[in-house]
């Protein structure tokens, strides 16, 4: 089996196309604004980790972050670095082996990338050594229990099941069709005490957890869509 990093290069055009058309994707609708109010005021430098085609990046570099915006894809890389948004640089680097110092940053943001790493705890682990002694962590995730499960029809009242072992470690796959693009999601699910164990091993202290959900009313506003957390450099 391919590489995860091999999956997101093969859809970097589709996903750039995806994230980038204005309320298309979840993370304009409801999701952007949850997440930056957990993100500390600008101080020092900001590494966005696994940043795919740029948009996290260019919002704290708007909210006067100087960024540097890494992703092992090199597509995604140069998707980042094409676009205009004030970002101090754009490294094509894997997650496990940050090109960085030691505590050489005041913020590292992972959004919707830990799930996408076939080395998930290897990549906190750098993140916590490129953190500065009470430096942040700020992240979000497609939640474990979403990833595990679906419902079973779309009436009112569907029962939702998991779908397999819920703490099994296991590659999933799912294709997404809307308002004329496609686009295929691969990630690696884990259960949710396997984030929360790499942040505990990597000197990470969980300071917020937010279980995120749409609000509409929706049949999705009865299980948790995404999980964000912040997490401070003991």
């Amino acid at each position: 089996m391919s590489s995860l990093i091999d999956a997101w290069e093969v859809n970097a055009q589709a996903w750039t196309e995806w994230a980038r058309r204005p309320g298309h994707d979840s993370y304009w609708k409801f999701h952007r604004d949850l997440f930056l109010s957990l993100v500390p005021p600008p101080a020092g430098l900001a590494i966005d980790v696994g940043c795919g085609e740029g948009r996290v990046a260019r919002d704290l570099a708007a909210l006067g972050h100087r960024v540097v915006a890494l992703d092992a894809a090199p597509t995604m890389a140069l998707r980042t670095a094409e676009a205009i948004g004030g970002v101090a640089g754009v490294l094509r680097a894997d997650a496990v082996a940050l090109p960085l110092p030691d505590a050489a940053a005041n913020l590292v943001v992972a959004f919707m990338s830990l799930h996408d790493m076939d080395d998930m705890p290897g990549a906190v682990r750098e993140i916590g050594r490129v953190l500065r002694p009470g430096g942040r962590l700020c992240f979000a995730v497609v939640h474990p229990l979403n990833e595990a499960g679906d419902f079973r029809t779309v009436e009112p009242g569907a029962e939702f099941v998991i779908a397999g072992d819920y703490f099994r470690q296991r590659r999933t796959v799912w294709s997404q069709e809307k308002r004329g693009l496609r686009m295929t999601f691969e990630a690696m699910h884990r259960p949710l005490q396997d984030y929360f164990a790499a942040m505990a091993a990597a000197g990470l202290a969980t300071e917020a957890v937010r279980e995120v959900r749409p609000g509409n009313g929706d049949l999705w506003d009865r299980v948790p869509l995404f999980l964000d957390a912040r997490a401070v450099k003991r």
